[in-house]
């Protein structure tokens, strides 16, 4: 049996600032056009966090019984390794679920009825990753995804359940852009470190559709696109969005260790520092446009 701290790592909390970025991006765009409603805000993060979470789970659970996880560089997998049972795997994906589910019933109850809807193809999208018998990840359909609704949907929803002004609807699509564009780019390198297992298993991501030198001129395609929103941010808001510059710090060396030709183990430190470029992006929108309302 899988031991609580396997659990963990099997959750991937490597992956979470994907979960709290578009939040703080989201919850930073209501503060600046004054409609921040900071109990939708902790529950737009526990639907978020619990999504990806249950994602992580799911993909686990899928890609364990189809064998792509048997031969796996990157972090633990408990369905792969065996440690856990595959039922139990599905177990925690769908709790997670659940979790979501419940946050975000009350934020339709007190908002608007028809982001039900968007719940659901939140969840069934989260499933169909790598679940069923055609999942789109293994189509190279990822990428489209995630931008969706880590990006679009996860900043510009949690603008919405707090503020329905139309300028900060359209400032939350701006933040939206860069930040998907990020997570856009966690999946690439990941995907491009899984490259020669993928392809052996049949697993048809971006990255192995593209090849290696695409995927790694993609990637950094994607940093810039992030770097770009933030400055048309800044000049639809307030100046202080350009706090979220700071996501560069960590997004730079990335970008050099990808363009370098990095594979393989070399990888896992591009995810951990793109991670925490999508996380200083979203935090540094947060903080700037906070900022804005007090001076």
């Amino acid at each position: 049996m899988a031991t609580p701290g396997q659990w963990v790592q099997g959750a991937r909390p490597r992956t979470l600032p994907a979960a709290f970025a578009p939040v703080l991006a989201g919850t930073g765009v209501a503060a600046w056009a004054g409609g921040a409603v900071w109990w939708k805000a902790l529950l737009a993060l526990v639907v978020s966090v619990a999504l990806q979470v249950g994602v992580n789970y799911a993909n686990d659970y899928s890609d364990g019984i189809r064998g792509t996880d048997d031969d796996r560089v990157g972090p633990l997998r408990l369905t792969g390794s065996r440690l856990a049972s595959p039922a139990a795997v599905k177990r925690a994906a769908f709790a997670c679920f659940g979790v979501a589910a419940a946050a975000g019933l009350v934020l339709a109850a007190t908002t608007a009825w028809w982001l039900l809807a968007v719940g659901a193809l939140c969840v069934l999208a989260a499933w169909y990753y790598t679940g069923g018998s055609r999942p789109y990840g293994y189509a190279g359909l990822g990428e489209v995804m995630v931008f969706v609704f880590f990006g679009l949907v996860a900043v510009v929803g949690t603008t919405f359940v707090q503020t329905t002004d139309g300028d900060a609807l359209v400032a939350a699509t701006l933040a939206a852009v860069g930040i998907g564009a990020l997570a856009c780019a966690i999946l690439v390198a990941n995907n491009l470190r899984d490259i020669p297992t993928d392809a052996v298993a049949g697993k048809r991501t971006l990255a192995v559709r593209l090849g290696d030198p695409a995927t790694r001129r993609l990637y950094a395609a994607l940093v810039a696109v992030a770097a770009v929103s933030v400055a048309l941010l800044a000049a639809t808001t307030s100046p202080f969005a350009l706090l979220a510059s700071v996501f560069v710090l960590p997004a730079a060396p990335a970008v050099r260790t990808v363009m370098a030709g990095a594979s393989g183990p070399a990888l896992i430190a591009v995810l951990a520092r793109t991670g925490i470029s999508e996380l200083l992006l979203g935090l540094g929108l947060f903080v700037g446009l906070v900022l804005d309302t007090a001076v």
